[in-house]
């Protein structure tokens, strides 16, 4: 699948101005990054897009809009990262390059104006749909892990949107749910085995967290998961959240449902009112 890419731009309506950096350049691996108008020193979110672990990029029109629109909701810099997709670049590349892309955020005397001069590094966030979400969980383990990072690399929270979890034997309440017509379940089985042919299978803990020991080491200690009452994947949310309070994790979590939309509504009907509600709900999380 291809997909429509358009450039970076000063938006018309917001003002937020948006360009690209490139971070790496033996791997080429960019940022668009968002500004708002008349900003100050603001939070930033590094946002990770979605589609399987496959498809899309930053410059896709469908994120290109979502994020100038948060950026300017939330008046924040937003950091949107292109990690190289499967199959030909499987994982754990996307992993690996979307931590690079947060580690290049914290970079001192930093080449980026726009960071340099704009950003609270008190005020780092984590962000990301379905298997962007997904990135986003396994990244917030990575900081935890990361000794010699933690004290450079704050991560103030995360935002999980309709997070793309799994496994074997389907998760938390999921064997049970009537699923949506046309949803099928062996498809939801090969994106991961198609991201990820080296993993250890549909149980890996990068996959389905019920089977991460250590959990409750998770490196943030805010977290905000968003779920669509039609998506497959709904009653995932809630299983994560029960998962993170048993594991011995001592922050705050919630999960807020969005009644009657499907899955990443936020970005198909982003002038909608249910729409514009979840992302009100993303900027009051973003300048808690």
């Amino acid at each position: 699948m291809r997909t429509e890419e358009v450039p970076p731009t000063v938006d018309s309506i917001t003002g937020v101005e948006s360009k690209d950096v490139v971070i790496d350049s033996e791997t080429r691996v960019y940022v668009r990054v968002y500004k708002p108008q008349n900003v100050g020193k603001v939070g930033v979110p590094v946002y990770i897009h979605g589609d399987g672990f496959c498809m899309m990029t930053p410059s896709s029109p469908l994120y290109q809009n979502y994020l100038n629109n948060l950026s300017f909701k939330a008046n924040v810099i937003v950091v949107s990262v292109n990690y190289r997709t499967a199959p030909e670049y499987p994982l754990p590349i996307g992993y690996d390059d979307s931590w690079a892309a947060f580690k290049w955020v914290f970079e001192s005397n930093h080449a980026e104006p726009w960071l340099r001069d704009h950003v609270d590094l008190s005020r780092v966030y984590m962000a990301g749909d379905s298997a962007g979400a997904n990135i986003v969980h396994n990244l917030a383990r990575r900081v935890e892990k990361q000794g010699d990072m933690t004290p450079i690399c704050p991560l103030k929270g995360i935002i999980l949107v309709q997070p793309y979890f799994w496994g074997k034997d389907r998760i938390g309440p999921e064997e049970k749910k009537v699923q949506p017509i046309g949803f099928n379940s062996l498809l939801m089985d090969k994106v991961w085995m198609v991201a990820s042919p080296n993993s250890s299978g549909l149980d890996d803990p990068r996959l389905n967290p019920g089977m991460d020991h250590e959990l409750g080491n998770l490196g943030t200690y805010k977290v905000l998961v968003s779920v669509a009452e039609l998506d497959a994947h709904r009653d995932i949310g809630f299983y994560y959240k029960d998962l993170l309070l048993k594991s011995g994790w001592k922050g705050d979590i919630q999960v807020i449902e969005t009644l009657g939309e499907d899955p990443v509504f936020h970005l198909f009907n982003p002038d909608s009112p249910k729409a514009a509600d979840l992302m009100n709900q993303f900027a009051e999380f973003l300048n808690s």
